[in-house]
C-alpha cells in the first residue's frame, strides 16, 4: 500500500469518526445519553451498524469517546483562561479557571450533563478517562501549590476526626500539600461543580437573577476557603 493511500485512508478514518461523533451528541442533545444508540446514530449518517461498529465496537465505546472529549474541552478552556493571567495572584488565577468552567458548561450544557450529570444506565466509564477528568482539578492544585510554596495558605486546622481521612485523600492527589490544605481544595472542587451544575440544571431559577455576579462572588470565596490570600 502507497503512503499515499495509506494517508488517505487514514484522514477518511478521522473524518468518519468526527461525523460520527458529531451526530453523537445531536442525539445527546435531543434524547439524553441514555437512549445513544449505535443503530440510530448510523441510520442517521447512512451508514449500515456493521461500518459504524468498526470505529465504535459499542455504545460504551462511543461514550466513553464523547466524555474523554468533553473533559478535554472543558480543560482547554480552562487552561487558556488560566494561562491569560498565569502572572497574577493567586486568587484571580483561581477565579479565572471558575469562571471558564461556567462559560463553558453554559455553552456545552448536554456535554457538561455528559460528564457532571446522572449516571449513564450500564455505563461504567473505564480508567482511560481519568486523565482528561483531571485536567480541571490539577489547575486549581497548581495554583494552591503556588500559593503554597509562596506566600503560604491560611486554612484551618483539621478536627481529629477526619485526619486520617484527609491524609488519605493528600497522598492520593498531592502529596507535598498539607492533608488540610488538599482537603479544603477538595471540598471547594466539589462546590464549584455544585454551583455551575445548579445554574446549568435550572436550579437557580427564581432564586439567582444576577447569576454572573453571584458566581464570581462563590468561587472568591471558595479561593478563601482553601487559603488562598489577595495579591498585595
Amino acid at each position: 500500500m502507497s503512503s499515499a493511500t495509506s494517508g488517505a485512508r487514514a484522514r477518511a478514518r478521522v473524518e468518519v469518526t468526527a461525523a460520527i461523533k458529531d451526530e453523537a451528541r445531536r442525539q445527546l442533545a435531543a434524547d439524553g445519553a441514555a437512549k445513544l444508540s449505535l443503530r440510530a446514530v448510523a441510520r442517521e449518517l447512512g451508514m449500515v451498524s456493521s461500518a459504524l461498529y468498526r470505529y465504535f465496537p459499542s455504545r460504551d465505546d462511543l461514550l466513553t469517546a464523547l466524555i474523554i472529549d468533553a473533559y478535554d474541552s472543558l480543560g482547554a478552556a480552562a487552561e487558556k483562561a488560566h494561562a491569560q493571567v498565569a502572572s497574577a495572584g493567586t486568587v484571580r488565577r483561581w477565579t479565572a479557571v471558575c469562571e471558564a468552567v461556567r462559560t463553558w458548561a453554559l455553552a456545552h450544557p448536554h456535554e457538561y450533563a455528559l460528564i457532571y450529570g446522572s449516571p449513564v444506565p450500564g455505563y461504567s466509564a473505564p480508567v482511560s478517562t481519568v486523565e482528561a477528568a483531571a485536567r480541571v482539578g490539577q489547575l486549581l492544585i497548581g495554583i494552591v501549590r503556588d500559593a503554597h510554596l509562596g506566600r503560604g495558605v491560611a486554612v484551618r486546622p483539621l478536627p481529629d476526626g477526619l485526619r486520617t481521612e484527609a491524609e488519605r485523600i493528600a497522598a492520593d492527589l498531592a502529596p507535598d500539600l498539607p492533608p488540610a490544605v488538599i482537603t479544603a481544595m477538595v471540598a471547594a472542587w466539589a462546590q464549584l461543580f455544585g454551583l455551575v451544575g445548579f445554574e446549568v440544571f435550572g436550579q437557580f431559577n427564581r432564586v439567582v437573577e444576577d447569576r454572573a455576579g453571584f458566581f464570581s462572588y462563590a468561587v472568591t470565596q471558595l479561593a478563601h476557603g482553601v487559603g488562598l490570600l489577595e495579591q498585595r
